[in-house]
């Protein structure tokens, strides 16, 4: 007997979705009539020759007269292979555009070194010319196109914010369909098409990210149509997808819960193409429709073309007997040497001219109309589309006063005070703001949101449906590709992580910080939010997971990065995180990372006291210090919320051991402004960072990370360097207890205080009356320590007392 079918796939007026044990989605092509296409294909055509004169041409760009060798760049950039694909999807992303009034869509493209095909499409509908005027309608303009693209200062050969209609940096592959969800989250009414390329599909950012459109509430949301682009190559090699039948490729995708769509048949691909557009885009607004109507799809299956073509389709065919199309060698630049070789020259000259140049431009270089009549009027073409360059939404950010600790005397926890705030940053801003977070929001105690808010995954009962503003899944390489398409369509989000996992998309945020580095510099892109990181969980108290949970490298990672991209903020206690918090979530175009402990700790600032600390960036804490910091013996400084503790610590223990010792307490809260003077816009004067440094006493710096961040930062203050003692992680760790985990690193109050005393002693001053005591006290505190890892190896736990506040 068969079973019934399943709820899981059943539309609302109780008809079956195309059943998963088909596999294929198939579609009648007899009925479509292919001279409607004439346009979509000269288009086509026309990108296509121009892709190809842009990787090899620097003259002559429409074959006015025969071509030379000395036409030919003498530097062959570009990626040719893939463009003929990108080329048939453009052409018919604009197809559906005109077919219906109500098609918002922009196109995003995995093939990042495919920009040939993007900028030719962009010049021939216009878009080009709308930023950039010297690319018009000419002979002057395609010649500039032309010999510009991949010349020093021209457009490089991949895309890149300098480019129009992208969102996406194409640098390196696994991102564009995380990318293009985040870009529809809280955009109804935009539909992004994704072009992945099976080189691409094999990366592990990819794989996560299929399962994207399961965190997509189509009540709420756009949607994404992915198009897996099947051409067998990556630049020497097979790849996976393409060795795989289409009813293996309908089997994976069918069980990732997609409704699956081979576009393939060389020979009526653009047929195929248009009528498999039609029915993805005919599914979308069926699911759609249904959510919006107060009735929608339980795990509705979302359409997916998987478009198989040959590599390097409509090139050469072959040289000497090798296959070019077709193969790994259409890849880059098939023929590399024409500018050298007679034959292939010969078969360039024969492969431009047979796009039939003159026919697609007339006598002054102008794009006939039977071309340019393929593209959508102006206001709907992908390429000006205002979400990619000025679609930016400021926050309505709330006072963080009212949700600040009142009483200083009392411990808190940081995050749980930031999940308050941040409940109110969601109830006064919906639809602008989400957060995207790894399966970490309650441990990290943000979870406060979840009183007034979700999660939006939609494949779980308990959260479908209900305009959830926390995006989880563990990935973190998808979490972010979600929010930087989020952010680069306007929006502001935040990512709460565990420290040490932050370090996963290091390359990701490396790509997105060069992306917005030349955004800053192309005058037409709008500002857009920053990205907002909060790293929890720190490594000072990732003692019970061990070893592999301690890793503050992602400071470093930023650190490197152009000093005018990134903020670094290490806020000691609650007030101060939920000052910088609002601040970050204010900012724009920067990359913000906060780091902050999630255990409760002592709230040292009153919330005025945090906001001017905050706003300073650096200063002395006089509660701590001995007569209000003035004219110090030794200088302790903490940076981040353990170390600081410890700081304090030792320095409560230093006034009651040497009650003579002059001890100035510093807290640094924003960490560039240790950078060099002129370096950094936050970065102190000289004079400033004396005022608080002193210019000759010693100092003991005790950080939360790597020492060697110090070290970088200071390095242009030449006169500091000498007189510092740098303290902090430096991988010593285990399965232990919190402090053992200070003591093992050199940053527990004790080794504060030993440093302090040791650089002390170095200047041999008789009327230091406590200098005789120095030994007797460091012994102690070395003694202190060491009876320290015996208790805990008897007790499995640390003394009591430990986390108190200090007196003084």
């Amino acid at each position: 007997m068969p079973s019934a079918p399943t709820k899981a796939y059943l539309e609302p007026d109780g008809e079956l979705l195309p059943p998963a044990k088909n596999l294929l989605v198939e579609l009648d092509l007899s009925k479509f009539e292919e001279t409607r296409l004439e346009a979509v294909i000269l288009q086509q055509r026309a990108a296509n020759y121009l892709a190809a004169a842009m990787i090899f041409l620097k003259e002559n760009p429409l074959l006015r007269e025969p071509l030379k060798k000395e036409h030919i760049k003498d530097r062959l950039l570009g990626h040719w292979g893939t463009c003929p694909g990108i080329n048939l999807v453009y052409a018919h992303c604009n197809f559906l555009i005109k077919q219906h009034d109500d098609v918002n869509m922009f196109l995003v493209t995995g093939p990042g070194h495919g920009a040939p095909a993007n900028l030719a499409n962009l010049y021939l509908e216009g878009a080009l010319k709308k930023f950039y005027s010297q690319y018009d309608h000419t002979l002057e303009g395609v010649t500039k196109l032309v010999h510009g693209f991949s010349w020093p200062g021209g457009f490089p050969s991949h895309v890149n914010s300098e480019v129009p209609g992208q969102i996406h940096e194409g640098g390196e592959l696994g991102y564009s369909l995380a990318v293009s969800f985040g870009a529809v989250m809280d955009n109804p009414d935009l539909i992004v098409t994704c072009i992945v390329g099976d080189g691409e599909a094999e990366t592990g950012p990819t794989a996560t990210a299929w399962h994207s459109y399961k965190y997509i509430d189509p009540k709420e949301s756009g949607a994404v149509l992915p198009i897996l682009h099947v051409n067998g190559f990556k630049i020497s090699e097979k790849t996976v997808f393409g060795c795989m039948d289409n009813t293996e490729l309908a089997a994976l995708f069918s069980g990732y819960g997609y409704q699956v769509r081979i576009v393939d048949g060389m020979d009526n691909i653009n047929v195929n193409m248009a009528v498999s557009m039609e029915w993805a885009y005919q599914e979308i607004r069926k699911i759609q429709k249904a959510a919006r109507e107060g009735n929608p799809i339980t795990k509705p299956r979302w359409p997916i073309l998987i478009m198989r073509t040959l590599k390097g389709w409509s090139g050469p065919v072959e040289l000497h007997g090798q296959a070019i199309e077709g193969s790994w060698k259409s890849h880059q630049v098939p023929l590399p040497n024409a500018a050298k070789d007679d034959d292939e020259f010969d078969l360039l000259s024969k492969w431009l001219q047979s796009y039939k140049p003159e026919e697609l431009f007339d006598e002054s270089g102008i794009i006939r109309p039977e071309v340019t009549s393929a593209f959508p009027e102006s206001g709907r073409q992908m390429g000006s589309h205002p979400l990619t360059y000025a679609g930016y939404k400021p926050l309505d950010v709330p006072d963080w006063k009212q949700f600040a600790i009142k009483e200083n005397t009392v411990n808190s926890s940081c995050t749980k005070a930031a999940g308050q705030f941040l409940k109110a940053v969601i109830q006064q801003n919906e639809r602008k703001f989400r957060i995207f977070s790894p399966d970490e929001l309650s441990s990290n105690k943000l979870d406060a949101v979840l009183e007034i808010t979700n999660r939006d995954f939609q494949w779980a009962e308990e959260s479908r449906n209900h305009g959830g503003r926390v995006s989880e899944v563990l990935s973190e390489h998808t979490c972010q590709g979600w929010m930087q398409g989020y952010t680069l369509t306007g929006r502001v989000s935040l990512f709460p992580s565990y420290e040490t996992f932050l370090g996963i998309i290091t390359t990701m945020m490396v790509q997105y910080a060069k992306f917005v580095k030349m955004a800053k510099e192309t005058p037409w892109r709008e500002p857009i939010g920053s990205l907002n990181y909060i790293e929890t969980s720190t490594l000072w108290r990732q003692e019970h997971n061990g070893f592999s949970h301690q890793n503050p490298g992602f400071i470093n990672s930023l650190i490197s990065l152009k000093p005018s991209m990134i903020r670094i903020y290490l806020p000691p206690d609650a007030n101060c995180l939920l000052s910088t918090l609002a601040h970050c979530l204010r900012s724009k175009e920067y990359i913000n990372l906060m780091i902050s402990g999630k255990h409760e700790t002592p709230s040292w600032l009153t919330p005025e006291e945090a906001d001017r600390h905050c706003i300073a960036g650096a200063s002395v804490w006089k509660f701590a210090s001995t007569d209000d910091g003035v004219d110090p013996d030794v200088v302790l400084v903490g940076c981040g919320t353990e170390v600081t503790f410890e700081v304090i610590a030792a320095a409560s223990m230093l006034r009651k051991d040497f009650p003579d010792l002059r001890v100035r307490v510093i807290n640094v809260t924003d960490l560039m402004v240790l950078a060099g003077d002129g370096t950094h816009p936050h970065a102190l004067s000289d004079k400033i960072f004396n005022s608080l440094f002193t210019t000759d006493k010693p100092i003991v710096f005790n950080f939360h990370g790597y020492s060697s961040v110090i070290k970088q930062l200071l390095y242009d203050r030449a006169d500091t360097l000498g007189r510092v003692v740098i303290r902090g992680y430096n991988e010593e760790g285990t399965t232990t207890t919190p402090f053992r985990m200070l003591t093992a690193n050199g940053v527990s109050r004790y080794d504060v205080a030993i440093n302090a005393l040791r650089m002390i002693a170095r200047e041999v001053n008789p009327a230091k009356r406590f200098l005789a005591d120095v030994h007797l006290h460091i012994s102690q505190y070395q003694h202190e320590i060491r009876q320290h890892e015996k208790y805990i190896i008897e007790h499995g736990t640390d003394p009591e007392g430990l986390t108190a506040r200090p007196e003084f």
